[in-house]
């Protein structure tokens, strides 16, 4: 590689499984952690944050299995400027074959307070800090938290110390979302030009969108000299979300005109990842958003729409098939084959056993029976649904039949299979939803609230299926659920169980010191 192909290459660090999995409710399981990581690798992602190591035993385990699947992409674990921290994720990271640690600490003068350190006192740390961790592994990412709002002169002195100590990248957070593209830049430029041996490493920015401009700042502080962005699917992250990895990665293709930096990921594997996380996290990915959303590529105008057929750079900056989307929305129906089936979904990016196809097929056929037609978004809600199923390991919903109407009681007979054995109940409410999370409340008693209740049409049509989602609070941990049926009260009742049983699995992997992945280490 010749020292300009290194200049115009950008890496891509994803933090989906770690920064986007702090969204409240985004909790995600074992399997799903290792499934996305191994679509990541898989799409040319250069770094892969897996997790938080010290966090929790689940973690940790995760953290574990990913860095030994993983095939392409260095792995990643978080520690904060702690001994035990940076073993512990150097423990998990180790099996890699490209293994990475990303230690920090807040400098900023509102997180220097926190661990009541002076200036000198946590030079000191970081660069004892650093220094153990380089001891332990030669690829060491080193960040100020809050470094946007850290003093330029201490910012590039700490910055010195780490290098020094052996950090080979240095990230420059906006932890908070308060940076400016302009000031994103200067930044960069600064810490360039002022800190020794700012050449001989590698800057990366890791954005957060709580005034709307991550992916602004990510591509400013790239213009300015960064070469790593660090981000998540769909913007997925705590309050506002990071940078999208989708948005920075289709900006460097389509402006490479004036942004001439190349990366290695495959954009034809963004919906497929986009719609996979969307489906494990909970969190839909809203109709406008930038590259993934449903409306990314739809047209109403009738402006638009003529231009669109004569010319569909008309208004069209990108083709639909660049990330991934297919070109038609292939219509199936009742006599659709298993054949048919498994090609259409490996087009959406599902890729089924034949025991899966199998089960999906079932599935299909019922909804084939309720729906004249059958379009590519109600084949992603069937997986969905599908996917929700399969972890409802203690609480499924075997039958539900609800009497709702202007002449009162609402009311919901429900029947949930626990721990393998079904039970039933009667139970009224204000309506025929408000009566069925009633009858679920009384067959398995929880003291979780519910927090969100949503519901969308899938497709038009009064035959569309719903998908409903429905987050719910538990002692401070946050769940989400998601569901997907032509009856909007079955597809309620699904997901709110759903959300119960990511509830129950975040109980069993909670650690003791839970705190560490709250308020801890917001980089």
């Amino acid at each position: 590689m010749t020292d300009k192909s290194k200049q115009d290459r950008v890496l891509i660090f994803d933090t989906t499984l770690r920064d986007g999995e702090q969204s409240p409710g985004a909790t995600m399981t074992h399997s799903e952690k290792l499934e996305i990581a191994e679509m990541l690798d898989t799409m040319g992602v250069d770094i892969i944050e897996a997790g938080f190591p010290i966090a929790s035993e689940g973690d940790f385990k995760a953290v574990s299995e990913i860095a030994r699947r993983s095939k392409d992409a260095q792995i990643c674990g978080l520690a904060r400027a702690k001994y035990g921290d940076i073993d512990r994720a150097y423990e998990a990271v180790k099996h890699a074959a490209r293994p990475r640690i990303h230690t920090f600490i807040g400098t900023s003068p509102l997180h220097r307070a926190i661990p009541n350190l002076n200036m000198d006192e946590m030079a000191t740390v970081i660069h004892d800090t650093v220094s153990h961790a380089r001891n332990l592994c030669d690829n060491i990412q080193w960040s100020p938290m809050d470094a946007t709002r850290t003093e330029d002169d201490y910012l590039c002195r700490v910055i010195e110390i780490a290098i020094k100590a052996g950090a080979t990248t240095i990230n420059i957070p906006d932890t908070v979302g308060y940076t400016a593209p302009r000031e994103s830049a200067q930044i960069i430029k600064m810490l360039l030009e002022r800190v020794p041996g700012a050449d001989e490493i590698i800057f990366a920015t890791h954005c957060h969108n709580d005034l709307g401009m991550a992916t602004a700042n990510s591509l400013a502080a790239v213009d300015a000299g960064a070469r790593q962005i660090e981000c998540t699917i769909n913007g997925l992250g705590e309050r506002a979300g990071n940078t999208a990895l989708e948005e920075v990665v289709m900006a460097l293709k389509v402006r490479n005109d004036i942004m001439p930096y190349q990366t290695g990921v495959d954009a034809t594997k963004i919906m497929n990842i986009s719609r996979r996380v969307a489906a494990v996290s909970g969190f839909a990915v809203q109709y406008n958003k930038a590259i993934v959303g449903k409306n990314a590529f739809a047209h109403e105008s009738g402006i638009h729409q003529d231009g669109m057929l004569k010319n569909a750079e008309t208004f069209e900056i990108m083709r639909p098939e660049h990330v991934g989307l297919t070109e038609t929305n292939l219509v199936m129906g009742k006599h659709s084959g298993r054949a048919a089936l498994r090609s259409k979904l490996s087009d959406l990016g599902f890729e089924l056993s034949d025991n899966q196809l199998k089960d999906v097929f079932v599935r299909f056929k019922e909804l084939a029976d309720r729906k004249k037609e059958i379009f590519e978004d109600d084949l992603i809600a069937l997986m969905r649904a599908s996917d929700a199923t399969e972890q409802s390991d203690r609480i499924a919903v075997k039958s539900l039949r609800v009497v709702c109407g202007t002449d009162g009681p609402q009311e919901a007979a429900l029947t949930l299979t626990i721990d393998g054995k079904d039970v039933s109940t009667t139970a009224t409410g204000d309506g025929p939803v408000d009566a069925t999370f009633n009858a679920v409340k009384a067959l398995f008693e929880h003291r979780a609230r519910l927090q969100l209740y949503q519901v969308h049409a899938v497709t038009e049509g009064t035959d569309a299926q719903a998908t409903v989602s429905v987050r719910m609070e538990e002692d401070g941990k946050i769940a989400t659920g998601q569901s997907a049926d032509t009856d909007t009260v079955v597809a309620s009742a699904k997901a709110y169980v759903n959300a119960l049983n990511r509830l129950l699995v975040r109980r069993e992997k909670s650690a003791p010191n839970e705190d560490v992945k709250t308020a801890t280490y917001k980089s």
